[in-house]
């Protein structure tokens, strides 16, 4: 099972911070991507100290401040870009990284960060979610020497020279969420990969089974996507290092051990292997404390040898 690290900004990190967790993955060498959230606005009781990030400039800084390890969001939020620029600030970063980003989309949906910053928040966003979609990838796999052209409800383009290309010859491109319907035909259509956030191995087997379903009704092999889930992580050598991390979160150790990825190493790998056998091939660990590197460290060593 492929392990990476998922973070979430908001809640209060500075690019130095995201840099020593990125550069610390990177060199442990158990994990082949860092990805960030897409996030404005702190959420529950984080101070959001010294405040938000924007999620491009700083995969944009790590794409010069690291070498190997990939890069990506979970996910970008559509309605904080318009397409036609997204599609140039990504592959900007791809080109600056040397071919390392992948590339999350999703929605959008926290209404508050829209208006703490004067961000407009449609209320018809899934529509747009589709056209960005469309845009971006139509942009990146538009032939040298030809032009873009699209008209939606939402956006249109006209005679784009479709610049500049990622140096990857595809980007990887993720969609993700709980939806039953509407989600699978979007991942269905453009995903190379398909991540469900925050669910338990009955819920996630479910969706999987889903976004199977729809992938094969559009023709494509079930088989060629990646199956994702993302969980929070909080792993301890015992009992009270488990509890020690749980407290710094302001967790319940019951609650991460039901909803989340929390115990000993063993305890973290048997649940590990309940997600694997409903087909998760990757995990995004949510790590929330981004000044425990001991915890990468314990996870890096400990977890991911038992996962083969």
């Amino acid at each position: 099972m492929d392990l990476r690290i998922f973070t979430e900004p908001q809640q209060g990190a500075s690019y130095d911070t995201l840099l020593r967790v990125a550069r610390t993955a990177e060199q442990l060498g158990a994990f082949s991507a860092f990805f960030r959230s897409d996030h404005y606005l702190r959420m529950g009781g984080a101070d959001g100290l010294p405040g938000p990030t924007d999620a491009w400039i700083t995969l944009a800084g790590l794409a010069r401040d690291t070498s190997t390890i990939r890069l990506g969001t979970l996910m970008t939020a559509a309605t904080f870009r318009l397409p036609g620029v997204l599609a140039i600030q990504v592959a900007q970063v791809d080109a600056m990284s040397g071919g390392r980003v992948e590339f999350g989309l999703g929605a959008g949906w926290y209404e508050e960060e829209h208006a703490a910053y004067g961000i407009p928040f449609p209320k018809e966003r899934f529509g747009r979610l589709e056209e960005q979609l469309a845009i971006v990838t139509g942009l990146w796999n538009t032939k040298l020497g030809d032009t873009f052209d699209f008209t939606g409800e939402y956006y249109r383009l006209v005679d784009s020279p479709a610049l500049p290309k990622p140096a990857q010859e595809r980007i990887p491109v993720l969609v993700g969420g709980t939806g039953p319907t509407r989600t699978p035909a979007l991942a269905a259509r453009f995903a190379d990969e398909f991540n469900q956030p925050f669910s338990s191995v009955e819920d996630t087997a479910a969706q999987f089974g889903r976004v199977r379903a729809a992938v094969e009704r559009a023709g494509r092999r079930a088989d060629d996507l990646v199956y994702s889930n993302a969980l929070v992580a909080c792993v301890g050598r015992d009992d009270a290092e488990v509890a020690r991390r749980a407290a710094v979160i302001g967790r319940d150790v019951a609650e991460l051990k039901a909803n989340g990825l929390a115990g000993t190493p063993d305890e973290v790998v048997a649940k590990l292997g309940r997600y694997a056998a409903v087909g998760t091939g990757r995990v995004y660990l949510q790590i929330l404390d981004l000044d425990d590197l001991d915890h990468l460290e314990l996870i890096a060593t400990q977890v991911a040898p038992q996962l083969g």
